[in-house]
């Protein structure tokens, strides 16, 4: 589960982190547990994204059809 804290933080700021969890864990600068525990964070990280990501795209879906264009339409007549 995504912690209230991390989605106020903000889709750049978790990439952020995610990418430095990631090269910390390539370089091999944790140890086991350290690594362990950064994955559990970086998977949360990867959802919390993700989920941003899939909401984003709904919205330029809703754009690209036409809604918001057809709202104003009806507004106009």
């Amino acid at each position: 589960m995504v912690a209230k804290s991390q989605k106020a933080q903000g889709f750049e700021a978790a990439m952020t982190e995610l990418e430095t969890l990631v090269a910390d864990m390539e370089a091999g600068k944790l140890s086991l547990e350290d690594a362990l525990g950064a994955y559990k964070r970086g998977a949360e990280l990867l959802a919390f994204c993700r989920t941003r990501l899939d909401d984003a795209q709904q919205q330029v879906r809703v754009l690209e059809e036409g809604v918001l264009k057809d709202f104003e339409a009806g507004q106009n007549q």
